[in-house]
């Protein structure tokens, strides 16, 4: 990749991931806590574990791409969340009733998880250089998986789970 074709990369990835931060902030507005909690249908997931599932998830993968500590953790997040899930949990995996158990007291607090890992994705995505972006970080998958590959998927799971965050927002009569 030239520089130039990284220049470009890397301005599309922080134009995405900034909308996704920027739109984490318009579906919180207006909303508290039992909005947060609120299920169209039993086994929906309530706008605040969307956002909540969203930015964990952003946050494990791509502070794995930078070899750090996930913000969860190092941030202090985890215990001011504290959610009735495994230190390490991010939504994959959990059942309807894992999910009905997601209780967060306050927006703000989903909004500010959400800026730090927005933090950490500038870092990591300003970082990247020319060569960075072949690197594989899993060799499992056929084919294995780059860092190129692993943002992008991360950056389309965060929007569609934004997206689901906005419909539900919609069907409280909020949106």
């Amino acid at each position: 990749m030239t520089a130039a074709a990284t220049d470009l990369v890397r301005a599309v990835l922080l134009d995405g991931f900034q909308r996704i931060e920027e739109g984490v902030g318009e579906v919180l507005d207006g909303l508290d806590a039992e909005d947060l909690r609120w299920r169209p249908g039993i086994d929906a997931n309530p706008v605040g574990w969307l956002l909540w599932h969203l930015s964990r998830q952003q946050d494990a993968q791509l502070a794995q791409i930078a070899g750090e500590e996930e913000v969860w953790r190092a941030g202090g997040w985890q215990e001011r969340f504290d959610l009735p899930y495994a230190p390490d949990a991010h939504g994959y995996g959990q059942d309807p009733g894992d999910v009905g158990r997601f209780e967060v007291p306050d927006p703000a607090l989903l909004e500010g998880y959400a800026a730090a890992v927005h933090e950490l994705t500038r870092r990591l995505v300003h970082g990247l250089g020319e060569e960075d972006y072949g690197r594989v970080v899993d060799e499992s998958c056929d084919p294995p998986v780059t860092v190129a590959v692993r943002i992008y998927s991360v950056l389309e799971d965060a929007a569609k789970h934004l997206g689901q965050a906005e419909y539900v927002k919609g069907l409280l009569g909020r949106g």
